[in-house]
């Protein structure tokens, strides 16, 4: 049988590093690059064009920056996903990223591996967010809760309640997502079926009103749903 081969567009406004991504690209098994761009909005024409299965986004780039190329992708093309691969792993630039669709986030230090990696885990519904975004993440949500204590007091929910009315299974799935877990993982974990298991999921992100798994990442961490936390 012959492998599936995901197709790839990629993005990134500096030409030295757009060719030698597609070229790193293209020595990965089961990856097909089917375009290059080198602003977001030659990113969205291109997209519309060949409907890749996975967008590599860089942030900054002119005309059009990867934030907004990102949203417009994710709300015509659905089925396309979005992985970031950026210079910048600060703060205005991830949390911006994530709210906008993107199910992945990685720096460009990072190698082929972790790439193909990213690109496979978003294929297959999970967030490909590299550990040190996922460290980001909790750190500058925590630095967040923090700054923002008294809102948060007025906010939260009384002790042994959860936000939006989470019912504490779906809380304990919401947790294993955030620690990268796929649906197959969790119903292991908590001997139940996928089917279970993406019951709860639904059910999360129409209470919580997230999109996808990269923001319910977001979301577990800022507010305290995590498995270190539980």
């Amino acid at each position: 049988m012959t492998e599936a081969v995901t197709r790839v567009l990629v993005a990134d406004d500096q030409t030295v590093v757009r060719e030698g991504i597609v070229m790193l690209l293209g020595l990965l098994p089961g990856i097909e690059v089917v375009g290059a761009a080198g602003d977001g909005e030659e990113a969205v024409a291109l997209v519309e064009r060949h409907h890749p299965d996975v967008v590599l986004m860089d942030l900054r780039m002119p005309r059009c920056d990867g934030v907004e190329a990102t949203r417009r992708i994710r709300a015509a093309h659905p089925e396309t996903e979005v992985v970031v691969l950026t210079t910048y792993a600060d703060d205005d630039s991830l949390f911006p990223a994530l709210q906008a669709g993107a199910r992945g986030y990685l720096t460009k230090d990072a190698g082929a591996e972790q790439i193909a990696r990213a690109i496979a885990d978003v294929r297959a519904g999970t967030a490909g967010l590299s550990p040190q975004v996922q460290l980001r993440l909790l750190e500058r949500l925590s630095e967040q809760q923090g700054r923002s204590a008294p809102t948060a007091e007025r906010t939260a929910a009384r002790p042994g309640e959860l936000p939006d009315g989470l019912t504490a299974r779906e809380a304990e799935v919401l947790a294993l997502i955030a620690e990268g877990l796929s649906n197959a993982e969790i119903a292991q974990r908590l001997f139940v079926s996928q089917a279970t298991v993406k019951t709860h999921i639904n059910n999360l992100f129409a209470k919580t009103a997230v999109r996808d798994r990269a923001q319910a990442v977001a979301y577990a961490f800022r507010h305290g749903i995590t498995g270190t936390q539980q």
